[in-house]
């Protein structure tokens, strides 16, 4: 049986949540299930049971202004714990510091709200072929 393919979305804004889903079920939707979470609290515990459940997440994309736990925290912990799932921040409002941080330490790109849905594209490829 083939493990099933994940890119694991998180935002706490819903509409934003609904935007990305739609747009990477156009793209990657036949090779790729499209998870969502609205906190980082949320999307770990989703890896959590990703993992046990021999599912092959493969990428995450986080907001970074997030209650709780902001993005590049989430991130960093991602990258503790699954050092081999890739990582793009996607944010309008992201501080230099955590830009950098998910860039140096966690490995990942940053990409800006509104995004681009080409560019956008062709982060997820890079990342999901680097993880």
């Amino acid at each position: 049986m083939n493990k099933r393919k994940i890119i694991l979305c998180v935002d706490d804004e819903p509409m934003i949540l609904k935007s990305l889903k739609t747009e990477l079920s156009q793209v990657f939707g036949e090779e790729y299930l499209i998870e969502l979470a609205e906190s980082g609290e949320e999307a770990l515990e989703i890896l959590e049971e990703l993992a046990l459940s021999q599912s092959d997440t493969l990428l995450v994309i986080s907001d970074w202004l997030m209650p709780n736990m902001k993005g590049d925290e989430f991130l960093m912990e991602v990258h503790k714990n699954y050092p081999k799932i890739g990582k793009i921040m996607l944010s309008g409002q992201a501080d230099p510091q955590a830009i950098e941080r998910v860039r140096s330490k966690a490995m990942g790109a940053f990409i800006s709200k509104p995004w681009n849905k080409e560019g956008l594209k062709q982060a997820i490829v890079k990342h999901i072929h680097i993880a």
